[in-house]
């Protein structure tokens, strides 16, 4: 039996049980499972990979995607870029187990964004500053399109959202949530931004799912804006996963 599971605090609810349980029962995949692991702190990984023999990759969530880095062994290019870790590839030779940190948040969202974008979306704002911004700045600069961060206090290096124009959503056209904004149960929070000045040239990506279409997103489309939720980045992050977990 091969173990797969994620890691973090609290894991109430989880995406990544359900895809990987039913791709195993779909696909007919043997001698496979996941597990939830919650763990309130980051070195607990490492008893529970040296007490489960069977353990081959974690997913790894929220506060962990920072705090396992200084555990593993080695990094794949995206992860030591962006500084945060989301898969880990366990590897083992004799007793010991080798450890590989993977950011695959940065695949789904540049394989999921990419056929959306059109030739005046040459510019982007992004809506908070957390860890999910980490891997959409990473995307964005590989894609060569230039970004300014839009955040609720004063920060370095980002604008208030009370600083957004009709001028500045002209320029910028490709609009990124990263914030937890709209999502389940607070269904009716969204960026505070003029959507007034949003055109069926914009496009609106959030990367929260749940709901599907969040104020943010639906308050775009009233102005024609395309819109994209992060459901398939999800999916795409997690065949990610798997891919690398079984060398694929």
């Amino acid at each position: 039996m091969r173990t797969f599971g994620l890691i973090g605090y609290p894991l109430s609810h989880s995406f990544s049980k359900k895809f990987f349980t039913e791709k195993f029962e779909n696909e007919k995949i043997e001698a496979c499972k996941y597990e939830l692991f919650p763990m309130a702190d980051a070195k607990e990984m490492m008893d529970l990979i040296d007490s489960n023999s069977s353990l081959c990759g974690l997913n790894v969530t929220i506060p962990h995607k920072l705090n396992v880095m200084p555990f593993l062994n080695e990094l794949d290019s995206a992860a030591k870029e962006i500084g945060a870790v989301n898969c880990i590839a366990v590897k083992r030779s004799a007793e010991t187990a080798v450890l590989k940190g993977y950011n695959t948040d940065a695949y789904g969202f540049e394989t999921s964004l990419k056929p959306l974008l059109e030739k005046h979306h040459t510019k982007a704002l992004i809506f908070g500053d957390g860890g999910a911004a980490k891997a959409v700045k990473y995307v964005l600069g590989k894609l060569g399109i230039p970004y300014l961060v839009v955040v609720r206090n004063p920060a370095p290096n980002a604008i208030l959202y009370s600083a957004i124009t009709a001028e500045i959503l002209d320029e910028y056209k490709l609009l990124i949530d990263t914030t937890p904004l709209g999502m389940l149960p607070n269904l009716d929070s969204f960026p505070p931004i003029p959507y007034q000045f949003l055109t069926p040239a914009h496009l609106a990506y959030d990367l929260v799912y749940n709901p599907e279409e969040t104020a943010f997103l639906a308050k775009a489309k009233e102005k024609g804006a395309k819109i994209k939720n992060g459901l398939e980045m999800l999916h795409l992050q997690a065949e990610r996963s798997w891919e690398i977990w079984n060398n694929l």
